[in-house]
């Protein structure tokens, strides 16, 4: 006996997550399970994150709730158009920026919580002002 067609065939189980996620939430959309807006998406994130400080204790209960919290970060992105992929790897891109601005400094090891976040302030603002002189 076949196996009964499902909306979500075609989703290969091997690719990036974020990829899956959206492919998956979209798909699902295709049959009109999906939000009409991103503003009750944002407060399915909202309830995720709160469920997520709630099993902060339970390392197998947390790890549920922050995939739950990033699949519905992945659908806010697919909401808005924007490819989740993408944006987490510019935003990778800036903090690994910041981040050697920071080094250039010197140890970072020897410095203070507080100086470490005057460092990031710093290197935040001076690559805020790097990408508007690029526009």
């Amino acid at each position: 006996e076949r196996a009964r067609a499902s909306t979500l065939d075609g989703v290969p189980p091997g690719l990036p997550a974020l990829q899956r996620a959206t492919k998956l939430q979209a798909k699902a959309k295709q049959v009109g399970f999906d939000w009409q807006s991103v503003e009750p998406v944002l407060e399915k994130v909202e309830e995720e994150l709160a469920e997520l400080r709630e099993d902060l204790d339970n390392r197998d209960r947390a790890s549920e709730e922050l995939g739950d919290l990033l699949f519905a970060v992945t659908n806010v992105a697919r909401h808005l158009g924007i490819d989740s992929e993408q944006a987490l790897g510019r935003s990778a891109d800036r903090f690994e920026r910041r981040f050697r601005a920071m080094e250039e400094h010197g140890p970072l090891s020897e410095l203070s919580l507080g100086e470490l976040d005057q460092l990031w302030e710093a290197a935040k603002e001076s690559g805020e002002s790097e990408e508007s002189t690029k526009q």
